[in-house]
């Protein structure tokens, strides 16, 4: 079997469209069945099941603001009964989401996949306050606008893996199913091999379709060259993220990064590190170097020990924002941004013929360059 080899380092061409100044709300549908809602009043059934969304007082407002629809009618008496097989719809207004970078770099495109550099402040995927200035939202506007590369076989441009909203870098994704699905395997692969003992790393290295190398700056000065991490990553109840904040658990999933020091500052006290990550836990980097006592410089989440640094899981906000939801959590939440960390190298097997090896590189940002790299570039 032939296998080539492909490089890029330089972007193709830029993309994206200005954000609008709202977006365009959401509309949430349920239906009513017989076993567990039929009877319920209407404040209980979104009290109780949407909890996470909004505070009893928020749901109250919600619905005398008149945006619930039962079988399409406006109610707005919270006492309403809920009857078998009635169609709920649940209308969140349109709100102006945070300021968000919206340019993205083309770094790899064909028919199966297309590599951006994602700059940080901008979120991948829909969730929390961002609904639509994502990257997904300017992939589909891409599509939308008739691109020739994006409109071949159907295509359907969708991100593969996540990248933290404060994180730079190479975002790989998919332009089929088929690819999607390939993949999806490769990552997947990669971080099921960390957690079966009986590979040997030579052995994960050589069946791992795909690898990831990050740059980060981190906050002290580590002693040794080559560090490797091991630490499982799981979650705890934390406010502000419904299903749970990743931390450094020992009953969490298996994890592993290899660090290597770049640079060290002493007059700073901050060390430049290249990190290469074998799973893909979420967070898996900030957690990593946090519990071995190096956190990443600027990280408002995650101190010493791979732990948030303020940790009040028991404490409940009731008060509400305008729209009735939960008002900002005050303390930091993953998406907060500060941090220096960037998804600078990716090589991969290519998702549809396995042949080729591909090998993308997204330039770094000043900060993240060795004082070598800086001179060459000048």
């Amino acid at each position: 079997m032939l296998c080539t080899t492909t490089s890029t380092t330089s972007p193709l061409n830029s993309f994206g469209s200005p954000w609008p100044d709202l977006n365009d709300g959401l509309f949430y549908s349920d239906a009513v069945s017989t076993t567990s809602d039929s009877g319920l009043t209407l404040i209980h059934f979104y009290s109780s099941k949407y909890k996470n969304s909004a505070p009893l007082q928020g749901w109250l407002q919600r619905i005398h603001n008149g945006q619930i629809t039962i079988d399409g009618e406006v109610v707005k008496e919270p006492k309403a009964i809920l009857r078998d097989g009635m169609e709920l719809v649940y209308h969140r207004l349109r709100w102006r989401e945070p300021d968000a970078p919206y340019l993205l770099q083309v770094l790899y495109e064909d028919d199966d996949m297309i590599a951006v550099n994602k700059p940080a402040g901008l979120q991948v995927l829909p969730g929390g306050l961002f609904q639509q200035r994502t990257v997904l939202m300017q992939l589909q506007w891409r599509a939308s606008k008739g691109s020739p590369s994006l409109e071949t076989h159907g295509s359907h441009p969708v991100p593969v893996h996540r990248l933290g909203r404060g994180t730079s870098g190479i975002l790989l994704c998919a332009k089929t199913k088929v690819a999607k699905t390939s993949l999806a395997a490769f990552f997947a692969e990669g971080t099921s091999l960390i957690g079966d003992s009986s590979n040997t790393n030579m052995e994960q290295s050589k069946r791992r379709k795909i690898s990831k190398i990050y740059r980060a700056l981190v906050n002290g000065i580590l002693k040794q060259d080559k560090i490797i991490i091991k630490q499982p990553i799981g979650t705890a109840r934390y406010p502000g993220v419904a299903k749970g904040l990743y931390v450094a658990s020992a009953s969490g999933k298996p994890a592993l990064s290899k660090v290597e020091v770049l640079e060290r500052d002493s007059q700073l006290n901050q060390t430049l590190v290249q990190v290469e990550i074998e799973s893909g836990r979420p967070h898996q980097i900030r957690i990593h170097l946090s519990f071995i006592g190096h956190p990443l410089l600027g990280d408002p989440l995650y101190d010493v020990g791979g732990q948030p640094m303020c940790f009040d899981s028991e404490h409940e906000d009731e008060s509400f924002a305008e729209d009735g939801g939960y008002e900002r959590p005050a303390k930091p939440v993953p998406g907060d941004c500060g941090y220096y960390l960037h998804a600078h190298q990716l090589v991969l097997s290519h998702p549809t013929t396995n042949e080729q090896v591909i090998k993308i590189t997204a330039s770094l940002p000043p900060i993240l360059r060795t004082q070598a790299e800086t001179e060459e570039l000048m």
